[in-house]
């Protein structure tokens, strides 16, 4: 015979274990905008690209967040849109029992890591769909991407200090 031993999971030593959790992944939104068409698909000239990618982060519960990359395409030629793309990829991850220093690096760069392909995928598919050659974004350090945001907040709170010092 054997004894069933097992304590109910919040009272248990694994229920304090560290852990993350994707909930879910999904296009929250997505616009195609061709402007110029069709006289500017006339023209027979190469598209400039400009790309724009950011992310967002949104407080759902003690635990759990949305993160979403948004991000913008314009492909212009001759000075006129050919076309605009932009998307919000998004996400719901689960933090349970990490230390509140380790959540805002988790956000700011595994959690756009994870969703990257997808926005990837989606602005490519979207492009190809559209009648253009699609474009595949490059590779995004995330990382990065987060050390200078963080330098940025401190930079301007440093100089907001200094701004609010008395002469």
């Amino acid at each position: 015979m054997t004894e069933n031993t097992a304590a109910a999971p919040e009272n248990s030593e694994e229920a304090k274990h560290p852990g993350f959790r994707i909930q879910r992944i999904y296009l929250k939104d997505l616009s195609l905008e061709q402007p110029n068409a069709p006289q500017i698909l006339l023209v027979a000239a190469e598209p400039t690209v400009e790309v724009e990618v950011d992310v967002v982060v949104n407080r759902l519960s003690d635990e759990i967040f949305e993160v979403a990359l948004i991000s913008t395409v314009t492909a212009k030629v001759d000075g006129k849109v050919l076309f605009l793309v932009e998307v919000k990829q998004a996400g719901i991850f689960e933090f349970n029992h990490i230390p509140p220093e380790q959540i805002d690096p988790m956000l700011g760069i595994a959690c756009p890591t994870i969703l990257y392909p997808y926005l990837r995928s989606n602005i490519a598919d979207v492009i190809s769909r559209a009648g253009f050659q699609p474009i595949h974004l490059n590779e995004i350090n995330f990382h990065g991407m987060y050390e200078h945001r963080i330098r940025q907040a401190q930079e301007a709170a440093l100089a907001e200090a200094k701004g609010s010092l008395p002469n």
